[in-house]
């Protein structure tokens, strides 16, 4: 007997999510399928969504969390053509260690806009969705969006929200792989269960609009070549999702909480699901947690007093 399938899409912008909706109705017609808007960027749009989602559902068994902003992306022209003529080329193309920086700013919030946008909004979602995440007859699964640009080097525990580097985008995947190790540690024994994907290099409008379309152009029979030689360049989303496909296959408890799943592509343009062991440890990763359950407190506090004064 086939389980009915209801998915329940997630997005700030209303008219892209009802084209989503209308493309996914037409490949699958039985399927239902509806729309909340929220902007994770905004902690009360988060409330109002997952106050919506609550009075709808009664519980959700998976949950994907993809948001991933890089806000005015700044090109080190530099490194990027000392690195084509380097032996570090694929991992450069690879990771973008080094070539990217980015111009973070405030929100409404007052935190930092790519901390709040890529991890303390999804955090803050998980919370107020605990009720219906969390049954041990059955367990649920989180799956998180991370990067081969998730850097050690660019997070720092007194500084979780990069306000005073020039890399927020890195920091703030590293710090998705540190959340999901510790909302296992936290979580697991109430059935909810937390895993990180990365969907390798691929060209979408955000990647697009880092480099003029003219340097694309020169690029890209560089990076197909490079396809031979390293499994990173999916390119496009379809082959990006393979991990993330294979993911809702799998048992969640069966899943080793340390382990990103990658999304890989042959030069050949097959795809497969390679793993790799996060370079983080579990005390750095609960630490992190307890710093988010703080902010969160004080978040709450400051918002309580702005509506009551309103």
């Amino acid at each position: 007997m086939r389980k009915a399938v209801l998915v329940t899409g997630a997005s700030r912008n209303r008219s892209k999510a009802e084209a989503v909706c209308e493309a996914l109705l037409a490949s699958h017609p039985l399927a239902e399928v509806s729309i909340v808007q929220v902007d994770v960027s905004n902690l009360q749009s988060v409330f109002r969504a997952s106050e919506e989602l609550k009075q709808r559902f009664q519980r959700l068994d998976y949950v994907y969390l993809n948001a991933g902003i890089m806000p005015n992306p700044q090109l080190n022209i530099k490194a990027l053509f000392s690195g084509l003529f380097s032996r570090k080329v694929i991992h450069m193309f690879s990771t973008a260690e080094g070539l990217l920086t980015q111009e973070d700013q405030i929100t409404a919030d007052g935190l930092q806009e790519v901390f709040e946008t890529n991890v303390f909004g999804h955090f803050i979602l998980i919370q107020e969705l605990a009720p219906l995440l969390c049954h041990s007859d059955s367990p649920s699964q989180l799956i998180w969006t991370s990067s081969r640009n998730a850097r050690k080097s660019n997070f720092c525990l007194e500084d979780i929200q990069h306000s005073r580097g020039q890399e927020p985008y890195s920091s703030s995947k590293y710090a998705v792989d540190l959340l999901s190790v510790a909302v296992n540690r936290n979580f697991n024994s109430r059935g909810l269960y937390s895993s990180v994907v990365c969907p390798g290099t691929m060209v979408t409008n955000m990647t697009c609009g880092i480099l003029p379309p003219f340097v694309w152009t020169l690029l890209m029979p560089i990076i197909w070549l490079l396809r031979f030689f390293a499994n990173a360049f999916t390119l496009t989303p379809y082959n990006g999702t393979e991990a993330l496909v294979w993911l809702f296959h799998q048992k969640p408890e069966s899943l080793n909480p340390l382990t990103k799943y990658l999304s890989a592509t042959t030069g050949f343009g097959s795809n497969y699901v390679m793993t790799q062991k996060m370079d983080l440890d579990e005390d750095t990763a609960e630490k992190f947690y307890q710093n988010l359950l703080e902010l969160e407190k004080h978040v709450r506090a400051t918002i309580q007093k702005r509506n009551h004064q309103s």
